[in-house]
């Protein structure tokens, strides 16, 4: 069998996390990735900003060149570069660099730094290395799993307070600061989910009695989602061997057994 080629062998370091290669280039993207969203959160205060700009522009247009320089390698040795740039990972990548650019030749765009947060999402590709792979796995799999439970869960809850928001409206009144009924809902919101600010409260009897209802009602409606994903857990801590990867498009939640891709189709290697 011939040696494999550079592309090869650079394929396997950036996207496969179970070689010692490839461990240590994802320990090294993680701290990447951590420096460099703190030192947005630290751009974001106007203080060390001000004191320590020229410093924190420099570091931030290093990072952005060692992360332009990683997304390009990954179109490179990427089997399919445009499934790869089309995917949710190339899109995020794509996403946390562009903004430097952008600045470059654009005035007024410094607040779009922001967006190179989503360079965390990264992290849960990375999480995919050593001890950490199967909770990684068995974390994304269960959230994916539930979404639509969670989804009519979120439209009941919604439905529930746009209700007992009007019926707040037509007690208390505009006297007593529930001045609308997208006031009222944000109202019922911040009561049920227990949050209670305070800036709103009722003051007749029956307002009262609502709130105390919505408040109740609230300790057990928290508990759905939580038993939701913890069954979906359950569920998958029984499918954990999942550790091949994609060559088209890097996904790597594939049974050892897997013939095609489950994420964009192409046959295993």
């Amino acid at each position: 069998m011939s040696d494999p080629s550079f592309k090869e062998r650079l394929y396997t370091i950036i996207f496969e996390a179970d070689t010692p290669a490839g461990k240590l280039f994802d320990v090294l993207l993680f701290v990447a990735i951590m420096v460099s969203v703190g030192l947005t959160m630290l751009s974001s205060v106007h203080s060390i900003y001000a004191s320590h700009s020229t410093l924190l522009l420099t570091l931030n247009a290093l990072f952005t060149v060692l992360f332009t320089i990683e997304y390009g390698l990954r179109l490179y040795c990427a089997p399919k570069s445009i499934r790869y740039a089309r995917s949710f990972f190339g899109v995020v990548d794509l996403l946390a660099i562009l903004p430097f650019y952008l600045g470059l030749f654009i005035s007024g765009t410094r607040f779009l730094d922001v967006i190179k947060v989503l360079r965390m999402l990264r992290i849960f590709r990375v999480l995919k290395m050593a001890q950490y792979v199967g909770e990684a796995d068995l974390l994304m799999n269960a959230l994916t799993a539930s979404r639509r439970k969670i989804g009519i869960f979120v439209v009941a809850v919604l439905s529930i307070v746009v209700i007992l928001g009007s019926l707040m409206y037509i007690i208390e009144g505009e006297a007593n600061g529930f001045t609308s009924i997208p006031k009222s809902v944000y109202w019922a919101i911040v009561t049920l989910t227990t949050v209670g600010y305070g800036d709103i409260s009722p003051h007749t009897p029956v307002g009262q009695a609502l709130a105390a209802f919505i408040m109740i009602m609230g300790y057990s409606i928290i508990a759905v989602p939580t038993g939701i994903i913890t069954a979906d857990l359950i569920i998958g801590a029984e499918r954990r061997e999942k550790t091949r990867t994609c060559n088209a498009c890097g996904h790597a939640e594939h049974d050892a057994d897997a013939i095609f891709c489950k994420q964009c189709g192409a046959k295993m290697a």
